[in-house]
């Protein structure tokens, strides 16, 4: 899987928020997701486009199996953005995302494969989050918990990963 080699687990991909977003996406036992669908789901939409400082986690419910009900939170909008950078861009070259892959031994389930899809806006919101987190990683919540060294490699990788996706 492409971005297994590249970019998952190497900055992006490697944060309970990443393990969490893997879970919910395997949680909804779908083979194709649009864009949109997650980004109103998670809560990324009340957000405005403005992906800096959040004061209330973003948080996202699903049904595991056949009853349990599933809920968990995400912390920094940042990083679902890039982990959904680098499952857009995964479903780009790949033309889908192996989560069973992605998440490891940690999913109780096999799940299928899923294609993750996005509009031509929400590609150009999505690119447009990007540069603006590699503008400037400081003005970010996420550096509250990080060092600028880390931030600095992080919107390195962000960069890349846009390259990618947006050239």
């Amino acid at each position: 899987m492409y971005i297994a080699d590249t970019y998952w687990d190497h900055w992006i991909g490697d944060t309970d928020d990443s393990l969490t977003l893997v879970e919910y996406l395997a949680g909804k036992q779908k083979e194709r997701i649009p864009f949109g669908e997650l980004f109103s789901e998670i809560g990324l939409d009340r957000l405005n486009g403005d992906f800096r400082q959040h004061e209330e986690p973003l948080a996202v419910a699903w049904t595991q199996g056949e009853q349990e009900e599933m809920e968990a939170e995400f912390h920094y909008a940042i990083l679902v953005i890039a982990d959904l950078a680098a499952l857009l861009l995964e479903c780009r070259v790949s033309g889908s995302v192996n989560l069973n892959e992605l998440a490891g031994q940690s999913l109780e389930t096999d799940v299928p494969k899923l294609s993750v899809t996005a509009t031509p806006e929400e590609h150009k919101l999505l690119n447009e989050a990007l540069k603006d987190f590699v503008s400037d990683p400081m003005a970010y919540d996420l550096s509250e918990m990080e060092s600028e060294e880390d931030m600095l490699k992080l919107a390195g990788v962000c960069e890349a990963l846009r390259r990618e996706l947006y050239g």
